[in-house]
């Protein structure tokens, strides 16, 4: 690297770089910035930085357990306090109203789970159920219906609304519910297992889910109901990538595939209530959230049942056919405040935005340089995006102006039959999902104590998640099946350095 383009990252020549870009895309020739966020085509020794994904913001402390709980390294000692603050929300056990704590109630009626931290449990990924007696607090059913009327097929086309609820039972499964009202079901899954034979002769045993809702303790459900079950992401990086300059990530979109790749990532174009307009979505499995706030405002109703400014729902996901939610006690305070005020949800959200990516462990070890090199040339990071870089006139200071490794574009991919859903969320078809991040992804383990990929956990380990990739990715599907046992192995490695 230049002592130039060294400078203009704002790296100079420190033992301990800052990672900082200091110029703008209009500042910086682009051509020097394209050069800096190109994917390497060198494997010999680790690209200069690599190490800390996250930037001057990477955790490189803890790699422990905690390693998902950590500030951003880049954070201010003055607005550490509001960080923990901001994680005590998060842990916050919210109760039913009318309570003698006040300004923790309002829990429900229906509801997942009763603090953000019982499904991100210790900010990282949730599971599937492990058996019946397994409640499935970090993993629940999405519910919607095909458009039945004009005014539905307005709502969606103007991205006023993403899907059209349930008639009964809203956009969302809730498996629990206060004192004296009936849980609305309970998610039942049932696995089948597909063989599929590697290189070498190894075989490999893919679970296939299939769907459904036990007990309904409503109405039945509408027949033609889509059912799309989700387990709680990992927390990191959230403000990292969501300082990703937007016409960054419309720049890599390729819906009509033009360069002919086979490649065809695309925007999901979501209504941002924080922004009141359509922004492109970043957050969630199909990247319906376009704000790390809309995010929160919409996990805080449709999961706990709490209301906040930007979702003004006492009753959270409850719809007009649940009667007795709707008439249930709230914890609104006075002239309607919601049960989680402005104070409340800005510490939450300033949490979520400031929670650092771990740094990267063995990036010089040789299998683990052998499998980034296998990855890369597999085609893999046609849709895992090595680097991005956020921007410099981000109001978040702590997050502006970084050279970030996420592995991810954000874009809407085609993920062939095998992982479709057939429930559209926005613009994202029931075969289309967001390119999650791998920042973070070999320290699952670690945090979690388990090894579930994929939106639905049916991954048991990184090999069963490759093997499901379909659609665009089939051909990086079939090159990673078709390598010997020890390029799997070296693949994996790397996998698990990130």
């Amino acid at each position: 690297m230049s002592r130039r383009i060294a400078l203009a990252l704002g790296l100079g020549l420190l033992a301990v770089p800052l990672m900082v870009l200091a110029l703008t895309a209009a500042e910086m020739p682009a051509a020097e910035r394209a050069a800096i966020l190109a994917p390497t085509t060198s494997f010999t020794e680790p690209e200069r930085f690599e190490e800390l994904p996250g930037g001057s913001a990477t955790n490189r402390k803890r790699l422990d357990r905690e390693a998902f709980s950590q500030p951003s390294a880049s954070l201010p000692f003055t607005e550490r306090g509001d960080f923990f603050v901001g994680n005590g929300f998060f842990k916050r056990l919210w109760v039913t109203a009318p309570s003698s704590t006040a300004s923790a109630d309002g829990l429900g009626p229906l509801y997942n789970a009763r603090a953000c931290q019982r499904c991100h449990l210790k900010d990282g990924r949730g599971h599937p159920p492990a058996g019946p007696d397994d409640a499935a607090v970090s993993m629940f059913l999405r519910l919607s219906v095909p458009p039945g009327t004009a005014e539905d097929e307005r709502a969606l086309a103007a991205h006023l609304r993403d899907v059209v609820p349930e008639p009964t039972y809203g956009t969302q499964l809730q498996d629990f519910a206060i004192a004296g009202h009936a849980a609305e079901g309970r998610m039942l899954i049932d696995y089948t297992e597909e063989p599929v034979e590697l290189q070498g002769g190894e075989i490999v045993h893919l679970r296939h889910p299939t769907y459904a809702v036990g007990d309904p303790g409503y109405e039945p459900l509408q027949p033609d109901v889509m059912l799309s079950p989700r387990v709680a992401q990992p927390m990191i990086g959230l403000g990292l990538l969501e300082a990703i300059d937007e016409a960054d990530l419309l720049a890599a979109a390729d819906p009509d595939d033009a360069d002919g790749d086979g490649i065809s990532g695309r925007a999901n174009q979501v209504w941002s209530v924080e922004a009141d307009g359509v922004l492109p979505g970043r957050f969630g499995w199909k990247a319906g959230k376009a704000t790390i706030a809309d995010q929160s405002a919409a996990a805080m109703a449709g999961d706990i049942g709490i209301s906040s400014a930007l979702e003004p729902l006492p009753a959270g996901d409850c719809t007009q056919r649940q009667e007795a939610c709707l008439a249930a006690p709230t914890g609104e305070g006075p002239n309607g405040a919601p049960e989680a005020d402005t104070a409340v949800m800005d510490k939450l959200v300033f949490y979520s935005r400031n929670l650092a990516v771990p740094a990267r462990r063995d990036v010089d070890a040789p299998n683990v340089l052998h499998g980034k090199e296998l990855f890369y040339r597999s085609g893999c990071i046609a849709c895992h995006t090595p680097k991005h870089a956020t921007r410099r006139d981000w109001p978040v200071a702590a997050l502006a102006g970084q050279l970030i490794w996420p592995y991810s574009d954000l874009l809407l991919h085609d993920m062939g039959e095998g992982l479709a859903d057939h429930r559209p969320e926005g613009d994202a078809s029931g075969r289309e999902w967001r390119t999650q991040p791998l920042w973070g992804i070999g320290l699952t383990e670690t945090v979690n104590g388990h090894t579930f990929f994929l939106h639905d956990g049916r991954a048991r380990n990184l090999t069963e998640a490759i093997l499901w990739h379909g659609g665009e990715a089939e051909p990086s599907r079939e090159a990673f099946r078709l390598m010997s046992p020890e390029e799997r192995a070296a693949l994996l490695a790397f996998l698990e350095s990130l």
